[in-house]
């Protein structure tokens, strides 16, 4: 069974001890074989361990967002589907109209609450 590489930036589901909530992480550091040592919450900033789960499968509370919408006003916490980029949780609000959202590969700055001239 070939066992995936990994890469610093990307993301990696695991449960927060702060937050007490699963969420995905950021890879920041990994072994020379590739496997994922330490990630980064993007909700709290907490660094932790990681170690490797026997699942693979998303976790089944997971449900699809809805598609990104730039008009739309999104919050903290609420998950999208981009067209390009995927499956993505919003982290955080940065400005009135930027918005941090984490996905697969890693975090991006959208813009939401967009009102169309």
């Amino acid at each position: 069974m070939d066992e995936q590489q990994h890469t610093i930036g990307e993301r990696a589901d695991k449960l927060c001890a702060v937050c007490k909530e699963e969420r995905g992480h950021i890879v920041t550091s990994v072994t020379k074989h590739g496997h994922i040592s330490r990630v980064n919450c993007p909700k709290c900033g907490t660094l932790s361990t990681f170690k490797r789960a026997a699942r693979t499968s998303q976790r089944p509370s997971a449900q699809p967002g809805a598609p990104y919408d730039r008009t739309h006003l999104y919050r903290a916490g609420q998950t999208m589907t981009h067209s390009t980029y995927g499956q993505g949780e919003v982290m955080s609000l940065v400005e009135p109209q930027k918005i941090d959202v984490l996905f697969s590969d890693r975090m991006r700055r959208l813009i939401h609450a967009r009102t169309e001239a």
